[in-house]
């Protein structure tokens, strides 16, 4: 059997989580959660983690240079890396909405990544 120690995020409390595994990697049990939330946080963390990834695009002819993004939904942690890359890659060309679709299906994963801000063009009055 196998213990790994936790502190949840699925809220600003941060509960210690204890998360028991039996030997095929199968979660016997989450103790030290205050919520619902937590134990399902505790189970996914250590069979399925994902990751919800925020950074910014380069802007073509905008009145800022970059545009913050995320994505959508969380996407695999192993695909963290594959996602930046592709995001390192992208540029967005102004104006740009909130909710704009940046980089669709980012590193495979069926995940969008979107604007979260609004960025005007060189020539849009303000």
């Amino acid at each position: 059997m196998a213990v790994r120690e936790l502190t949840c995020i699925s809220c600003p409390l941060g509960c210690p989580l204890r998360v028991e595994l039996d030997g095929q990697g199968q979660v016997l049990s989450v103790t030290g959660n205050t919520c619902k939330r937590g134990e399902e946080y505790g189970r996914k963390e250590v069979t399925a983690p994902t990751r919800t990834v925020t950074s910014t695009v380069r802007v073509e002819g905008g009145k800022a240079p970059v545009v913050s993004v995320r994505t959508k939904t969380d996407i695999p942690k192993e695909k963290i890396f594959a996602c930046m890359e592709e995001i390192r890659k992208a540029a967005a060309k102004a104006p740009v909405r909130i909710g704009d679709v940046v980089i669709p299906n980012v590193a495979g994963t069926g995940v969008d990544v979107a604007a979260t801000k609004a960025v005007d063009s060189l020539g849009c009055p303000q």
